[in-house]
């Protein structure tokens, strides 16, 4: 393998200018257009032919080795997150990559550079897509919203909308690599992850003067404040198994202090590890939401958006994935943790589909989402991830695909079509006045989705 780890080192340069650039340019979901336009350049300069997501940011291209066999998906994430106590993020926006996909970016690029090479392609077979995926980090769900609205995607996060265009229909197997700042080993892969549901709770109350007439108003501001109180009741009925997690923040407080707040938005995240146990964690956050609202005389308008998926490792895509880091970092090098994480990742989306596995290589530091996150060592981040990449499509598409085959062979499916898993991602999603002020007086309380 050694002959094709050195194709992705004949690159280093390109893979880590990569790293700085988009490093200095950070972009959040569906917004990565200098991002965009930075690989698109690069990939074509390679001599690939871009598919384009319409209308949005991210496109995809396919290596063809010209004999049949399976379509490997890899993938890499454009965007940034926003986090304005980072030194390094951008003093205008907020963008800062403190989750590490600027490198996963940077690798991609090696990994094409590399596939360029003669003899790359050498005893392969089957199809090789490699996929700029947009917006897997679920922040600015008002701005996602948006373009719900306006007919411009149909997810808030880039793999559902992706899996929704279309893009990944041909798709067998797939596989990412993620930054780590985990330490004392080169690579690492999990158990798996929790599934989200993104929530935007606007709770409408009536304004009046804060110091004079108060008891003419209905305090919004308080209203949400019992909401997120409700909500922490809640915990302690959460099955430990299913690690579920709610977690909040206040977008819009009110809009003078000497006004009684009028109207109050939430943000919210629900995440779980299993659809149903989260559907169900779902439905009692929103009975506490509407109570909560309906105690103080306020209205509440629930926006539940279909987030990520719970990802479930692939066990036969990962033991094959450690003969790979083992090749590159030695026995020692490398670490599997069993632990369930309480995170998220639309990656999730792919594994209910395909085999799948999110794998992670190191060479970060700090804190991830953190104000002291970034990448201390780049060879580990990217050129190392690159070399995996490279050498996990060889050891699943050489040979007739014979590892790739049986992977897939062994695999069963969340959801039996795109189809189906369509029709579950739409069942989550919600939009409707849950607290209802009747003229007799009396309340009604409609938050099931």
């Amino acid at each position: 393998m050694k002959k094709y780890y050195d194709m992705v080192d004949k690159h280093q340069d390109v893979i880590l200018d990569a790293e700085k650039y988009i490093w200095n340019n950070p972009e959040p979901g569906y917004k990565e257009f200098k991002t965009h336009a930075y690989l698109k350049e690069r990939f074509e300069k390679l001599g690939y032919d871009l598919v384009e997501a319409e209308g949005i940011t991210g496109f995809y291209t396919v290596v063809d080795t010209g004999r049949p066999g399976p379509t490997v998906l890899v993938m890499a994430e454009l965007d940034s997150l926003i986090n304005r106590t980072h030194p390094d993020c951008d003093k205008e926006t907020g963008a800062v990559h403190s989750c590490g996909h600027h490198a996963q970016c940077a690798a991609m690029l090696g990994l094409a550079s590399a596939l360029k090479e003669e003899d790359a392609l050498d005893n392969l077979c089957g199809k090789i897509k490699l996929c700029l995926v947009p917006a897997e980090e679920g922040i600015e769900i008002g701005y996602r919203k948006e373009l719900v609205k306006k007919g411009v995607i149909k997810y808030t996060s880039g793999k559902p909308e992706f899996i929704s265009r279309r893009y990944f229909d041909d798709v067998d197997i797939a596989f990412m690599v993620h930054q780590s700042p985990r330490e004392n080993v080169k690579f690492v892969i999990t158990k798996g992850h929790n599934g989200v549901i993104r929530k935007r709770t606007t709770v409408m109350g009536k304004s009046a003067h804060a110091g004079a007439h108060p008891h003419e108003g209905v305090n919004a501001l308080n209203a949400a404040s019992l909401i997120i109180l409700a909500v922490n009741s809640l915990r302690e009925t959460f099955e430990e198994k299913y690690y579920a997690r709610v977690h909040s923040i206040i977008t819009k407080g009110g809009d003078a202090v000497n006004a009684v707040p009028d109207e109050v938005v939430i943000e919210s995240y629900v995440r779980a590890a299993e659809p149903i146990a989260h559907k169900k964690v779902n439905q009692a956050v929103n009975r506490a939401i509407s109570a909560a609202a309906a105690a103080i005389g306020c209205t509440v308008r629930i926006e539940d958006m279909a987030g990520s998926e719970a990802l479930n490792e692939d066990a036969n895509l990962r033991e094959l994935a450690f003969t790979v880091f083992e090749d590159i970092a030695g026995k020692d090098g490398y670490k599997y943790e069993s632990d369930w994480l309480a995170s998220s990742t639309d990656m999730g989306d792919i594994s209910t589909l395909v085999p799948a596995i999110h794998a992670y290589a190191t060479g970060a530091t700090g804190v991830s989402h953190g104000k002291n996150y970034r990448i201390a060592n780049p060879y580990d981040a990217c050129v190392n991830a690159a070399k995996f990449e490279i050498g996990l499509i060889r050891k699943l598409l050489e040979n007739d695909a014979q590892k790739a085959n049986e992977i897939i062979s062994k695999f069963t499916p969340t959801f039996k079509s795109v189809d189906e898993y369509l029709k579950h991602k739409a069942s989550i999603n919600m939009d409707k006045d849950t607290v209802i002020m009747n003229d007799d007086g009396t309340i009604t309380l409609d938050y099931m989705g």
